[in-house]
């Protein structure tokens, strides 16, 4: 299963991202979409997994939930749009964490690409930085990976250009 990352697009998508979602099984966005329209655009692409940001109104938040919890393939997946990351977990990843420890966390907010491994969780934490126009971040990025049964492969980093 091909996965396309995406976080913080802030109301804003062009052609390039549209390419890359092209190429994937399915997209995932982690939050702060800004409107409907850049929803829109990518569930003509690929099917969409994603969770509400604290930027967005009430008509994505009818659409996707704070929290979401999914197996792909065989690996559970958590995504919050504000979560942390390892060692600084938000009170919310914390608890959902500790309810039932995914393989995968993926958060968004900080307009910070990681990549990092959760020695004491035994978790993968992904945060694709921004992929929008909006906020301090100065170079665009988003991810891609494979999830191949139980595992999470070729993952890459992709630049955008400077916002």
């Amino acid at each position: 299963m091909k996965i396309l990352l995406l976080s913080d697009s802030h109301s804003y998508i062009d052609d390039r991202i549209l390419d890359y979602a092209k190429n994937a099984d399915e997209i995932w966005h982690c939050g702060d979409f800004g409107n409907l329209q850049v929803i829109e655009q990518l569930e003509q692409i690929k099917p969409l997994r994603g969770v509400y940001g604290n930027i967005d109104g009430t008509e994505v938040r009818k659409i996707f939930p704070e929290v979401l919890r999914f197996t792909c393939e065989a690996v559970d997946v958590l995504m919050i749009h504000i979560g942390g990351y390892p060692g600084r977990y938000t009170p919310l990843a914390k608890q959902e964490i500790e309810k039932k420890t995914p393989k995968l966390f993926i958060s968004g907010h900080s307009h910070i690409l990681k990549a990092m491994y959760d020695q004491k969780n035994q978790l993968l934490h992904l945060n694709p930085g921004a992929m929008g126009k909006v906020g301090w971040h100065q170079m665009r990025t988003m991810m891609r990976f494979e999830i191949n049964g139980d595992q999470i492969e070729n993952l890459e980093v992709i630049e955008l250009g400077k916002k």
